[in-house]
C-alpha cells in the first residue's frame, strides 16, 4: 500500500470485471465511526470484521468469529483495508478471484474509542499503530467493549479479539451458531449461497 493509494493493495487482488465487490471510490463518510463483521465461506468460514478509520475499513478475519465471553481469546489476522462501500457487500464473489465464496453481513453498526491516554483520546490510527485497540459496540448483535491486541512483532498480522468484562459480555452466549442470519437481508450464508445474486450497498 502507499499514502497515494491506501486500498491499492484491495483492488491489485481483485478483478472487477469478474466479482461484484466494490472497487471503491464511491463509500460516503459515515455519520459516525462504524464497523461491519461479514460471515465469509471462502475456503475456510471465518467471520472478518472491519472497523471504519481514516475514510477505509481495517480489518481482521477472525477464523472462530466474535465471543461474548471475556474468557475467549480469538485469533484476528489482520487484512488488506477494504473501501467503506465493500460494508454492506453480500454475495458470492465467483471461483478463481480471490477469497472465492460467499459473503453475508453478519453484524454492523457504531462504534466509539475507549482508547485515552492522560485523559486524552488516542487516535485510531495511533491505536492500530500502537498494537492495542479498545471500541465500544453498538451492533444489531454485538454490544459492549472489545479489545484488539497485536501480539507479536510489527510486521507480523496476528492480533486478539477479546470482549471486555462489561454489562454486556455474556459467557453463556454462542451468537455465531444462535444468530446466523445477515442484519442486511435476514437470510443465511447458505440461502445467499443458493440463491447467488450478488448484493452490494451504495456506500
Amino acid at each position: 500500500m502507499t499514502k497515494n493509494d491506501p486500498l491499492k493493495a484491495y483492488r491489485e487482488k481483485r478483478d472487477f470485471r469478474r466479482t461484484t465487490e466494490p472497487a471503491g471510490g464511491k463509500g460516503k463518510p459515515w455519520a459516525q465511526p462504524g464497523f461491519v463483521i461479514q460471515k465469509h465461506a471462502a475456503s475456510t468460514l471465518h467471520y472478518d470484521l472491519r472497523i471504519e478509520v481514516g475514510g477505509r475499513l481495517k480489518s481482521w478475519a477472525v477464523p472462530k468469529g466474535p465471543s461474548t465471553n471475556p474468557k475467549d481469546k480469538r485469533l484476528a489476522v489482520a487484512t488488506e483495508d477494504h473501501p467503506l462501500d465493500y460494508a454492506d457487500f453480500e454475495g458470492v464473489i465467483p471461483e478463481g478471484e480471490y477469497g472465492a465464496g460467499t459473503v453475508l453481513v453478519w453484524d454492523s453498526g457504531s462504534y466509539r474509542n475507549l482508547r485515552e491516554k492522560a485523559g486524552q483520546e488516542v487516535p485510531m490510527e495511533q491505536a492500530i499503530d500502537d498494537g492495542h485497540i479498545a471500541i465500544w459496540l453498538e451492533g444489531n448483535k454485538l454490544k459492549g467493549g472489545y479489545a484488539l491486541i497485536h501480539t507479536g512483532k510489527a510486521a507480523e498480522k496476528r492480533w486478539l479479539l477479546v470482549k471486555m468484562d462489561d454489562e454486556k459480555a455474556d459467557a453463556g452466549a454462542n451468537l455465531v451458531a444462535t444468530r446466523p442470519e445477515s442484519v442486511l437481508s435476514g437470510r443465511t450464508i447458505e440461502e445467499i449461497a443458493r440463491q447467488g445474486g450478488n448484493r452490494s450497498g451504495t456506500g
